[in-house]
């Protein structure tokens, strides 16, 4: 299902179909090192994580991580959207994407609309946004997005080998066009 188009890009919900562009994605080392290791090594794992990830949150939330894909190819290049995670206080804006499709300003793109979509349509009174602090191009497009840094937290307390990830907030006030 269609959710957001861009100049350049379409966002819709992640399907099971997805599954070979969704073990990509969360398999990229970068993905890996930035994120996390989600631990999805085949096509089966990859569309049971769709399933009880986005699919699940979508059906009972309205909103979830979307596919990102190129509006005149169909090309499917990345993932974005909102997320809720029980080890935050709100819902947080999330982005990943190929490793070909970085720093053209997709990342942007998309956040900027998925952004829009929270304040217009799911009407959040803000956003959290959560990323690794070594984590600079992600840091670049969260403050080019207005974020702004809160504090350092730790998302898996009591690990002593939990290096605290960096937690950005974003009023969203009612747009007055």
């Amino acid at each position: 299902m269609k959710i957001l188009e861009t100049a350049r890009l379409a966002l819709r919900t992640v399907e099971a179909e997805d599954a070979p562009f969704y073990l990509n994605v969360v398999n990229d080392p970068a993905f890996i090192a930035n994120i996390g290791d989600r631990g999805i090594r085949t096509l089966a794992a990859a569309r049971d994580a769709i399933s009880a990830g986005p699919v699940a949150m979508q059906a009972s939330l309205g909103f979830s991580i979307w596919l990102v894909e190129l509006k005149d190819s169909g090309v499917a290049i990345g993932m974005s959207g909102l997320i809720k995670r029980e080890s935050l206080p709100g819902v947080d804006i999330g982005y990943a994407f190929l490793p070909a499709y970085t720093r053209k300003g997709y990342a942007f793109e998309a956040a900027c609309a998925v952004v829009e979509h929270a304040r217009s349509v799911v009407k959040l009174p803000g956003l959290l946004a959560i990323t690794s602090p070594d984590n600079r191009a992600s840091r670049a497009v969260l403050e080019k997005l207005g974020m702004q840094f809160d504090k350092i937290v730790y998302l898996k307390p009591g690990d002593p080998d939990d290096p605290g990830t960096c937690l950005y907030r974003l009023a969203l006030s009612p747009n007055c066009d």
